[in-house]
């Protein structure tokens, strides 16, 4: 198995190396946005091996405090370590620990904007002056593989160069990484991209409530050698009372406020069943304007 690499459309490139799958677009003078894409490509060959080697270490809980040795795996550890002595591993954070190692080649001279998006979670380079739009797509389950149109997102907002914000996550049941809760999706915007993946895994996690039509299996019987165990994690979600979805949804945004407060986390949006809440940024409650839309 070998990392390829393929151009596609509007100047981007798509990196992907066994589940390692970016999306990556950078805009500035040709030169420098030519040397960065070289420059990721070179550092995105070795990262997969540098974390398998590592392996059962970041399956292990944060509050094992496993000794870890490469940058992307102490940079996952360090974003978990925060939840302790909460059950949380490092892998919580690996999409977005890899997107923001990549990310780092792009903050050079000559390059306005860039953004590296793995499977969804994305890190960010804003020069300063430059702003950037990011679309929100809450539910998976209207996503329609087969649609030739333009795909209709719920919901953008607009991150600027000032914004302390340069990582952007969701997580959710439908996602591709198991969770505890029954959120459809929690966006989750933070200073790095790992940071916002550990942090959007820790609120979806606590968007639940007890209902037995709620089905929920081991972890190890849903995918081989998961880190999470024989931990329930949810596997379907029947449509329920809109009271029980307004008590999960309430739950989560208690976990995501006093994140904010911690200083973890700038904003958040929790979706489940077309009921949501937002967590604006602490500035946005003091003056007008939203960074939602």
């Amino acid at each position: 198995m070998h990392a390829t690499r393929n151009p596609l459309d509007g100047g981007r490139w798509h990196f992907q190396h066994g589940p390692i799958d970016l999306v990556i677009q950078a805009e500035g003078e040709a030169a420098a946005v030519a040397a960065a894409h070289e420059a990721a490509w070179a550092r995105f060959c070795g990262v997969l091996q540098e974390l398998v080697d590592e392996l059962p270490a970041l399956r292990q809980p944060v509050a094992a405090g496993a000794p870890l040795r490469g940058p992307v795996a102490r940079r996952m550890w360090d974003a978990c370590a925060a939840y302790r002595p909460m059950f949380i591993t490092p892998m919580a954070a690996v999409a977005g620990a890899v997107a923001e190692e990549i990310a780092a080649f792009y903050r050079r001279t000559g390059i306005a904007r860039a953004w590296v998006n793995n499977g969804g979670d994305i890190a960010l380079h804003l020069a300063p002056g430059q702003s950037v739009q990011v679309g929100l797509f809450a539910d998976l389950s209207r996503f329609d593989l087969a649609g030739t149109g333009p795909l209709r997102t719920d919901g953008r907002f607009t991150l600027h160069a000032g914004d302390p914000v340069r990582g952007v996550a969701t997580s959710g049941w439908r996602g591709r990484s198991f969770s505890l809760g029954i959120a459809d999706s929690v966006t989750v915007l933070a200073a790095g991209a790992a940071e916002a993946d550990a942090a959007a895994t820790v609120v979806g996690n606590a968007v639940d409530v007890a209902d037995p039509a709620i089905r929920r299996l081991p972890a190890s019987q849903c995918k081989d050698d998961s880190d999470l165990g024989d931990i329930p994690v949810t596997v379907d979600v029947p449509p329920l009372a809109p009271p029980q979805v307004a008590r999960a949804l309430d739950a989560g945004l208690a976990r995501a406020q006093e994140m904010q407060r911690a200083g973890r986390i700038h904003a958040a949006i929790l979706v489940c069943q077309q009921q949501c809440r937002v967590l604006q940024p602490a500035a946005a409650r003091l003056a007008a304007g939203s960074v939602f839309a």
